[in-house]
């Protein structure tokens, strides 16, 4: 399998790589309209003890099910705003396990977009969470897209 690494950027709270309090998740397009990233919940991102909070978890399901439909071209990105969530919360998330996260674009028409994301137990494949999103693309007057590497939007290194 061939994954394309996306862009991460400075200050993101779920991909930014100098958020001191972010996720630093670093992302990989496995296939047109598939992503995918590991991670390791750690315990400042607590809800209950030993679960990850669920407003991490719908930030994290927000990513995925959003950069699924950014494509994989760091220099023409679809950057798209998040017009509806939700989140399926099947099991406690937990911290400190290794979580494998996938992200799939489903349907695209015009500006908006739906996508899904889910939140995987790594060792058992169990789904542990899961959410739809209906995105719409950013309008030009709001982000100026000229100088993306000026912004810290750019493909760092491992």
């Amino acid at each position: 399998m061939t994954k394309i690494k996306q862009p991460n950027s400075r200050h993101c709270l779920v991909c930014g790589l100098e958020n001191p309090i972010g996720l630093h998740l670093h992302i990989y397009e496995t296939e047109p309209g598939i992503v995918e990233t590991e991670y390791i919940a750690p315990e400042h991102f607590q809800g209950y003890p030993g679960v990850l909070h669920g407003g991490m978890v719908a930030a994290i399901i927000d990513e995925v099910s959003g950069r699924a439909l950014m494509g994989s071209d760091p220099e023409n990105p679809r950057f798209m705003f998040t017009g509806k969530l939700e989140i399926k919360y099947r099991k406690n998330v937990p911290l400190g396990k290794r979580l494998r996260i996938i992200g799939k674009a489903l349907k695209s028409k015009g500006k908006i977009a739906e996508a899904w994301g889910g939140i995987y137990d790594a060792e058992t494949n169990e789904l542990l969470a899961e959410g739809t999103s209906m995105n719409v693309d950013m309008p030009a007057s709001q982000f100026d897209q000229t100088n993306l590497p000026k912004l810290g939007w750019r493909v760092y290194p491992d």
